[in-house]
């Protein structure tokens, strides 16, 4: 493999690569600069290094070198993968089948704090944790609703509609943007205005990578209580946990929008049978307000759990951040900073949204799948309160109204292979289809962020609108052809695909 430095790329041209694309390549990206002074450090993750390797890696300091980037990938005919964080369940921000530009957006992540109007401009290439410090040392009454994961990148959550522990309170990451920077397919910058209403409605929810590059978000800050309560409380089978699920199925979207309690269920060691596993249900807890208004809260809508004051703890909100990142309580709010994920691993995950209670016999079945399987997940996030209120069709993102909880499954493995790999997503897949019965249906919905190639792909060449829709609609529902319909305006086209793009609908596409 050649490897060619140039000032803002990393060239990767594997040996049986085309020299005349090389230099082609080259000399138009040369054309577009006339300034070679600046250096930087080159930074380089392929998470996936048996995927193929990109021809080349854009690190951009300035947008006029993503507008290059995109113009001269058009013209050699090649595509184009846009990361930001890196925290894509399928991969496809970084890796493609087909010779491929990748464009890391690792150098635009500042973030610029407006206090006297509570908004930010956050760039994409910043992550969850870098915004949360941001905001951190300059209020300690002000935060953001987005997710828990520290290390996620900004302008994949955003655009997919992003969710962690206000959105009781205070919605999706995307119902608080009130604009946006895009560079579209042919290389114009345009904001909110500039790109209309159906545009900017498609990036918050549709997935940006669809429409154009997102180079920066204008978000609403919210108000936060200068001290909030956290609390995890855990239950095994033989404890009463199926029961206690079974409860808060009922009573989890019903509570006042300032608690917000999810569920995750995992297999763990048999505290009373070192050589047994058993499977264990913590409730964990963000409480906007002090313990005093808690436990009143706690006694008398779910007096079941049996919370305790030593079950909680009262703390600042960036410190509950670090909280439900799993860090300790001793690390500092530097961590956030820290662009690695905390543990890594190989996995598989899926999503469901449930609209009514799991039988305890349904729970029963998810326990004893859990024990034929080590290091599996299940999480369980309330809705209700402010999701509610939001229509489907406020933004792309549907799943509001009607839906008690998402659903999160996850498995991880630790050794590589594939035999490895096919018997965790064989286990994944059998939980998934046991679990259709519990579940939302016509369409059965899935969430965007946690991207599931299972549900479908589209073809080779020119992508079928009915042949995505198979897939569209489980995100989308029915904003799945407005986001179509968006897409045929903006990039008729299709240059920006992969195997989960919204492709144009026909009509527009055709020009008719």
């Amino acid at each position: 493999m050649n490897t060619l430095v140039l000032p803002f790329v990393l060239l990767f041209f594997p040996l049986v690569a085309s020299t005349t694309t090389q230099e082609s390549f080259i000399q138009c990206v040369k054309t577009r600069f006339s300034d070679y002074t600046k250096t930087f450090e080159i930074i380089l993750q392929l998470l996936l290094l048996s995927a193929p390797l990109p021809l080349l890696i854009v690190t951009p300091f300035h947008e006029s070198e993503i507008q290059a980037a995109i113009l001269c990938t058009k013209k050699h005919g090649l595509q184009i993968r846009v990361r930001s964080g890196g925290h894509d369940y399928e991969g496809l921000s970084y890796r493609c089948k087909t010779p491929f530009i990748l464009v890391d957006l690792v150098n635009l992540r500042s973030v610029d704090i407006n206090l006297e109007e509570e908004v930010a401009w956050v760039q994409s290439g910043a992550t969850l944790g870098e915004l949360y410090y941001s905001i951190a040392m300059e209020s300690k009454v002000h935060g953001f609703a987005a997710g828990i994961c520290p290390s996620v990148g900004i302008g994949g959550h955003l655009s997919g509609g992003g969710f962690g522990t206000m959105l009781r309170k205070h919605g999706l990451a995307a119902d608080n943007v009130i604009d946006a920077y895009l560079i579209d397919v042919s290389g114009r910058i345009l904001n909110r205005e500039l790109m209309g209403e159906d545009l900017f409605w498609a990036i918050r929810g549709g997935g940006g990578a669809s429409f154009g590059i997102i180079l920066s978000w204008k978000i609403k800050l919210v108000r936060v209580p200068p001290t909030v309560t956290v609390f995890t409380v855990s239950r095994s089978l033989e404890q009463g946990a199926i029961e206690l699920v079974h409860r808060w199925q009922y009573i989890a979207h019903e509570l006042s929008e300032d608690l917000f309690i999810r569920v995750i269920i995992q297999d763990v060691d048999d505290p009373n049978n070192g050589a047994a596993r058993t499977v264990q249900a913590a409730f964990n807890s963000l409480f906007l307000g002090k313990l005093d208004c808690l436990m009143p809260l706690m006694n008398q809508s779910f007096p079941e759990l049996g919370l305790k004051v030593d079950n909680c703890t009262e703390m600042t909100w960036i410190e509950s951040v670090l909280y439900f990142a799993g860090y300790k309580k001793d690390d500092p709010l530097e961590v956030l900073l820290d662009r690695n994920t905390l543990y890594k691993s190989y996995f598989k995950a899926k999503s469901d949204f449930a609209q009514e209670p799991i039988p305890e016999v349904g729970l029963r079945g998810i326990w004893e799948r859990f024990l034929e399987e080590e290091i599996v997940f299940m999480i369980m996030d309330p809705y209700g309160g402010k999701m509610n209120e939001i229509p489907e069709s406020e933004l792309p993102f549907p799943h509001r109204r009607g839906n008690l909880y998402n659903v999160q499954y996850l498995v991880k493995w630790v050794q590589n292979g594939v035999k490895a790999s096919k018997k965790h997503l064989h286990w994944m897949r059998m939980l998934y289809n046991y679990m259709t019965p519990y579940v939302s249906a016509s369409p059965r919905a899935a969430y965007l962020n946690y991207r599931d190639l299972d549900l479908g792909i589209n073809g080779k060449g020119e992508e079928s609108y009915s042949g995505a829709s198979v897939w569209g609609v489980k995100y989308f529902k029915d904003n799945f052809k407005r986001l179509a319909i968006v897409k045929g305006r903006v990039d008729p086209e299709n240059f920006l695909r992969s195997e989960q793009s919204i492709p144009p609908y026909p009509a527009l596409k055709k020009g008719r």
